[in-house]
This record gives C-alpha cells, structure tokens and sequence, in this order.
C-alpha cells in the first residue's frame, strides 16, 4: 500500500471511528483499506488497541460517555439495540446504573450460537424502525418499547412505576399505549 492509499484508508477508517467514540471492528477496518496484517501492526505499534475479539479502538482518540455500551453494539456486528434497563437509563429514567448490558437482537440471532460476554443480557425481537432511537453513537429503544419491554421482563413495580412517572410528565409517552405497563402495575395501584 503507497504512502497515499495509507492515508486514505487511516481517514477512512478514523470518519468511522468517530461517529463511534473512538472504536472500530476488525470488518471495518477491512471495509476503510486495512488487511489484517495491516491492522495488526497497527496493533502492535500501539495505534489501535484491542478491546475485545475483533473490536479495536483508535488509542489517541479521546475517551467517550458511551464507550461500553458502543463496544457491546459493535459485539452485535451493529445488529443489536440497547434496551430495557440500560435503555432506561439512557433515556434518563432511571438512577440506577443497571448491573448489566441489556440488548434486543433480531429474533434471526436466536438460532446462532454465541458466546455472551459476562454483563450482557440478551433479548430478541424484531424491532420496527419506528421503535428505535439513537442516542449518540447507539440505538436504543424508544420510550414507549423500553417500558414495555421492562414490564413485560418483570421490572420491579417501584422502577416501573417510577420510570413511567417520569415518561409521563415528561410528556414522552402515551398513556393509553402503554397496555402491558398497566396490566403490571395494576396490582399496585396502576399506572401513575
């Protein structure tokens, strides 16, 4: 590779680093011009630094928010979107950190057999489009899915009730179309 593919491929690759926090995977370093030789140099030069199997990170690139929860969607091959706990608290819901990364894949993932990271929980559903929405450099659920979603995986009825307080007076949500949120909460008092 000339001295001006190389630059082309290292803007090509740092224009998608970039729109995700500094990271990229191994595809699409492959995508930008790297070989994967050329990738590993870049490895053990100290340029790009591993995260985890086949996600990298540009190392001069300044640290992001979001970091974990872009390593764990680009885990996905960008198939994934955050949802139900870690939804929550990205939507400003919720206080509590959730102890765990909560992702929807397509209900196609449900027959490959994957080795889960420790901290990721994983769901499947085929979302619309119209039920996800990006919050920096990640999808997330909507409102109205996440807390549907959390009704319907048992949410505790304090952090269901809490979190559809808060949608509704923020005017987020519809009251009447969140049916599964309501049966949930009926046993205690119903939806706020």
């Amino acid at each position: 590779m000339d001295g001006i593919a190389r630059k082309e491929a290292g803007d090509r690759l740092y224009a998608i680093a970039a729109g995700q926090e500094g990271l990229f995977t191994a595809a699409q370093a492959g995508e930008a011009g790297y070989s994967a030789q050329l990738l590993g140099h870049h490895r053990r030069g100290g340029t790009f630094r591993r995260v985890r199997r086949g996600i990298y990170r540009l190392v001069r690139f300044p640290a992001g928010e979001h970091e974990d929860l872009v390593v764990a969607w680009l885990w996905t091959e960008r198939a994934g979107t955050l949802s139900h706990d870690t939804a929550l608290g990205l939507h400003q819901l919720s206080d509590i950190p959730p102890a765990k990364v909560h992702l929807t894949l397509p209900m196609g993932w449900r027959k490959r057999r994957l080795r889960v990271p420790q901290g990721f929980v994983l769901h499947y559903a085929d979302l619309e489009p119209k039920e996800i929405v990006w919050k920096g450099p990640v999808p997330v659920t909507g409102v109205e899915r996440t807390l549907e979603d959390c009704a319907a995986a048992s949410l505790s009825p304090e952090l269901l009730r809490a979190a559809s307080e808060q949608a509704l007076a923020r005017g987020l949500v519809d009251p009447y179309r969140l049916g599964e949120v309501a049966r949930a909460l009926e046993p205690f008092g119903g939806l706020p």
